[in-house]
C-alpha cells in the first residue's frame, strides 16, 4: 500500500477534529500500522495535551530552521502500548513497534503565543516557503519512518498554514457539526479551496461529528473501576447501537449538503457528552476500547481504506 497523508480540517473551531485526529492516529498504530501524527494547527495547537508530554523541541523549531526533524519528532509507540513514553531518540534506521507491530511518531506545535508570532514574522511566513518546508517534512517522515499513514491536524478556516497543510494531503476530511453555521461555512470552504485540491487529485469527504444520537454512556461506564485502563470486559450489550449504528437524521441536512457540494459523507459520529465535556483530553480508543466512540473511529478507518 502506498503511504497516505490525511488532513483533518474544518471551517471553524469546536468541531472535535483534533480529538478525532488523535484517536484516529492512535487506533491506526494500535492496529499495526506505521503512523505519523503532526499538529499543524499552528494557531491553537493542543495535541500534546492528549499525550501528556512537554517536548524539548517543537515543529516550530523545524519550520523556522532552528532544529532538524530528528530533534522534534517523538516516538509515541510505547505510549500506544502502555500509556508511557519511551525516551529513545528518533532514528531513521530504526522503528519502535507496539505489540501489534505498529508505530506512532508525533510532532507537536508550540502553543506559546511568542512562538506562534515568530512563525508568522520570520521568512518562513511566505506561502511558497511554508509549502516547501511542509513538503520536505512530509517526504522525510514518509521515507525515514516508512509510514503507512501521515495524519495531520490543521488550523480551521482559510489561512496560509491550513491551506498548505491541505496541499500536502491526499485525503481531506472536512469536519463539521450539524447546523446552519457549519453548513454554510463548509460550503464556502469547498467553493473557495477544496474544488481546486480535488481537481489536482486530492479526495475530499465530509466528516460529521457530534451528531444527534447517543449522549451519555451507561451509568458508571467511566467509573473508577475502568478509568485509565484497557478494560475489555465492559458489557457491550449496554450499547446495543454498536451493532447497528444510528442513522443520520436526514432532517439535519447532511444528504442535501453532500449533494450540493458533490462530496461524499465518509462518517457521521454521534455526540458523546462524556467526551465532549470531559475536563481532561484523553485518548478514548486506548483508555476505553469498548466505548462506542472507539467503534466509530474504527469505522472511519475502514471508510478511509475503502474510499
Amino acid at each position: 500500500m502506498n503511504p497516505i497523508s490525511i488532513a483533518f480540517h474544518s471551517y471553524k473551531g469546536g468541531t472535535g477534529k483534533t480529538t478525532i485526529a488523535c484517536n484516529f492516529a492512535a487506533q491506526l498504530a494500535k492496529n499495526g500500522n506505521q503512523v505519523g501524527l503532526l499538529d499543524l494547527d499552528i494557531y491553537a495547537p493542543s495535541i500534546q495535551t492528549y499525550f501528556e508530554i512537554e517536548p524539548k523541541r517543537w515543529l516550530n523549531n523545524y519550520l523556522n530552521s532552528s532544529a532538524e526533524l530528528s530533534d522534534v519528532i517523538i516516538d509515541g509507540s510505547q505510549f500506544v502500548k502502555s500509556g508511557k513514553f519511551n525516551s529513545s531518540p528518533y532514528k531513521s534506521e530504526e522503528k519502535s513497534t507496539t505489540n501489534a507491530g505498529g508505530s506512532l511518531w508525533l510532532g507537536f506545535s508550540n502553543p506559546r503565543s511568542e512562538e506562534i508570532l515568530q512563525l508568522e514574522t520570520t521568512g518562513t511566513s511566505t506561502a511558497r516557503e511554508i509549502l516547501k518546508k511542509l513538503i520536505l517534512l512530509k517526504e522525510k517522515m514518509l521515507t525515514d519512518l516508512k509510514l503507512d499513514y501521515l495524519v495531520i491536524d490543521t488550523s480551521p478556516g482559510i489561512r496560509t498554514w491550513s491551506i498548505n497543510a491541505l496541499a500536502i494531503s491526499d485525503i481531506l476530511l472536512l469536519t463539521l457539526k450539524s447546523g446552519d453555521i457549519d453548513s454554510k461555512g463548509t460550503k464556502r470552504l469547498v467553493e473557495d479551496i477544496y474544488d481546486t485540491f480535488t481537481r489536482h487529485g486530492s479526495k475530499s469527504y465530509l466528516l460529521y461529528n457530534r451528531v444527534q444520537g447517543y449522549c451519555m454512556p451507561p451509568k458508571d461506564f467511566l467509573g473508577a473501576g475502568n478509568k485509565g485502563n484497557n478494560n475489555n470486559n465492559i458489557e457491550r450489550t449496554s450499547w446495543s447501537g454498536i451493532e447497528s449504528p444510528p442513522r443520520f437524521n436526514a432532517s439535519l441536512g447532511e444528504p442535501k449538503l453532500s449533494q450540493e457540494l458533490g462530496i461524499k459523507t465518509i462518517s457521521s459520529i454521534p455526540c458523546f457528552c462524556d467526551i465532549q465535556f470531559s475536563e481532561k483530553e484523553f485518548l478514548t480508543v486506548l483508555n476505553y476500547p469498548d466505548h462506542p466512540f472507539s467503534y466509530y473511529v474504527n469505522q472511519l478507518i475502514t471508510g478511509i481504506r475503502t474510499a
